[in-house]
């Protein structure tokens, strides 16, 4: 049964008190999301989850007092009750296949853009999985050959993007209008459009000028 209409109660566990002070202000930001507590290590995320009952925690791999995977085994994850996704700055494909037979919902890179979060989050809370690179999956990840791991290491997996938005990335910060990048892939302007649309979805962005700079920051494209 999916629980799109349901509120995500939120619990974050970081060490870093930044970046959890960022996160929580991005999602609170969203409708349906809210922040009912926060963990600096391990150990306090267990006892906050037996406090508050979250529905989804944003745990850190490297969190201390018990790393992101310790606390996964100290879990009982029950279904329908608590979704975990595990957030990482990098990863191995064996790790990641063990995340998910520990019971994850979800894992992502902790550099994705805000809109890739958010949309993770909402594919965990309707009762799928995020895996990186894939996107939403009615299945985890069991096996260390459902992860096309190396390939989701690269920055167009990072974001999810497909060959063909990578295409049209690369020619929208080469200055190319809807017009000349149709022409130039045989496809109609309307379906130019689309994805242009999909892409700054994925990536955060609101605009042509902030896809270039957000693309060459973060090596979708190389610098001249």
């Amino acid at each position: 049964m999916s629980t799109c209409s349901a509120n995500a109660r939120i619990l974050i566990a970081d060490a870093d008190n930044l970046f959890r002070e960022g996160l929580r202000s991005l999602l609170e930001e969203q409708p349906g999301f809210s922040v009912v507590g926060e963990a600096r290590d391990g150990e306090e995320a267990l006892r906050l989850i037996d406090q508050i009952k979250p529905s989804i925690l944003l745990l850190s791999m490297g969190i201390p007092r018990l790393s992101g995977i310790e606390v996964l085994r100290a879990i009982q994850i029950a279904e329908d009750a608590l979704r975990v996704i595990l957030m990482a700055a990098d990863i191995k494909k064996e790790q990641a296949s063990e995340v998910f037979r520990l019971g994850a919902h979800g894992l992502i890179f902790k550099e994705s853009p805000p809109a890739l979060l958010f949309k993770c989050i909402q594919t965990v809370m309707d009762g799928q999985y995020w895996i990186p690179g894939k996107g939403g999956s009615e299945m985890p990840p069991l096996m260390d050959g459902d992860l096309s791991f190396a390939d989701a290491n690269s920055p167009s997996k990072k974001y999810s993007l497909t060959k063909r938005e990578m295409d049209i990335l690369l020619a929208v910060v080469a200055g190319r209008n809807n017009r000349e990048i149709a022409k130039r892939f045989s496809i109609s302007e309307q379906t130019v459009k689309h994805h242009v649309t999909n892409i700054f979805n994925k990536v955060g962005v609101y605009n042509r000028l902030e896809l270039a700079l957000f693309a060459i920051h973060h090596g979708l494209v190389a610098k001249k």
